[in-house]
C-alpha cells in the first residue's frame, strides 16, 4: 500500500523538484531564508504558494496542504508517484523517478513516459 506523504515530506519533494532552495525561492518570489524557514520551522508550504508548487512540480495540492485541499476519492496517486502496478502484476510497485533538470530559468520535468514538460 502506498502511504500519503506528510505535509513536510511533500514540501521537501517540492524543494527537491526545484533542485535548490535558491531556485525554489526565485520561483515563489521570496528569499532563500524564507524557504529555509518553511523547512525548519513551519514544516509546511504557505497556502498562497500551493497552486504554483503543484503546477510547477506536479506535487498534488492535497499532499501539500490537506487542511485546505482535502484528497478527492477519485484522485489517483499512482500517476504522480510514477508507479506502474499493472506492469508488475503484484503488490510490488515499479517506481520511476521524476528528474528535474535546470535549463536557464526554467525547470524541465521528465516523467516516466519521457515526454518533456517545461515548467517554471
Amino acid at each position: 500500500m502506498i502511504s500519503t506523504p506528510t505535509r513536510f515530506e511533500a514540501l521537501k519533494l517540492v524543494i527537491d523538484a526545484y533542485v535548490t532552495q535558491e531556485a525554489a525561492a526565485e520561483a515563489f518570489g521570496v528569499c532563500q531564508s524564507t524557504v529555509s524557514r518553511w523547512l525548519s520551522q513551519s514544516k509546511r508550504l504557505p497556502a498562497e504558494y500551493v497552486l504554483k508548487a503543484e503546477a510547477d512540480t506536479g506535487v498534488p495540492r492535497h499532499f501539500l496542504r490537506p487542511d485546505i485541499y482535502p484528497p478527492q476519492a477519485h484522485a489517483s496517486h499512482s500517476r504522480w508517484l510514477g508507479i506502474d502496478m499493472a506492469a508488475t502484476g503484484s503488490d510490488v510497485a515499479v517506481v520511476s523517478a521524476i528528474t528535474p533538470r535546470r535549463n536557464g530559468n526554467r525547470i524541465k520535468v521528465l516523467d516516466k513516459s519521457s515526454s518533456r514538460r517545461a515548467v517554471g
